[in-house]
């Protein structure tokens, strides 16, 4: 977890630094114009900042219900590494293209979906391997969620490159993915008499 979570600081560190380059244009031109240049790199920041977060979110969630780890856990987690430290190239990719190239649209959320494959394999291979986790493991990784969520990620890869005029827009798909996952939770927990997900 320590080594995850300084890697995920890493990423956002890096995702920082075409920032940083840009405020040094501020000597030439105004704070307006500034921002109007560069727009496309300030909603790329800000856009993959938030989906870094909410997958570090949902992989500290998943490690919360875990005790132990093995080689295929290591494994699993490098992946997800990997797809985070690649979220700066493909935002930059994003913010310096055309925002209708269904070649950067897929690079950008094709490096989503396989953060979100790597976090649904893990919650999947920690409910096959109790042994690595809490007791009330297999009630707190929840398959559903990660499931709906990967498979969410991959229908906006498909949409967006048949579509390409929708950019990353089509990962607003999320929003209704959540609720229904939220209606199916709840409709579980209430006919088995459990107590509602956390």
């Amino acid at each position: 977890m320590n080594f995850s979570d300084a890697t995920v600081a890493i990423a956002i560190t890096v995702l920082l630094l075409p920032l940083v380059d840009i405020a040094l244009e501020i000597e030439k031109v105004s704070l307006g114009d500034l921002l109007a240049a560069n727009v496309g790199t300030i909603i790329a920041f800000a856009i993959t900042f938030a989906v870094i977060a909410r997958l570090w979110f949902s992989h500290h969630h998943i490690f919360e219900a875990a005790v132990d780890y093995d080689d295929t856990v290591i494994l699993i987690n490098f992946v997800w590494l990997a797809s985070i430290v690649v979220m700066p190239f493909t935002a930059n990719v994003l913010a310096h293209s055309d925002a209708v190239d269904p070649g950067v649209n897929a690079l950008y959320i094709g490096t989503v979906l396989l953060s979100s494959l790597a976090l649904s394999w893990l919650v999947v291979y920690l409910r096959r391997h109790p042994e690595l986790t809490v007791p009330e493991g297999r009630v707190r990784l929840r398959t559903v969620d990660s499931l709906v969520t990967t498979g969410t990620f991959a229908l906006a890869l498909l949409l967006s490159v048949l579509f390409p005029t929708v950019g990353m827009f089509w990962l607003l798909l999320l929003v209704p993915a959540n609720v229904v996952t939220g209606l199916v939770q709840r409709r579980r927990y209430s006919t088995s008499g459990r107590p509602g997900p956390p």
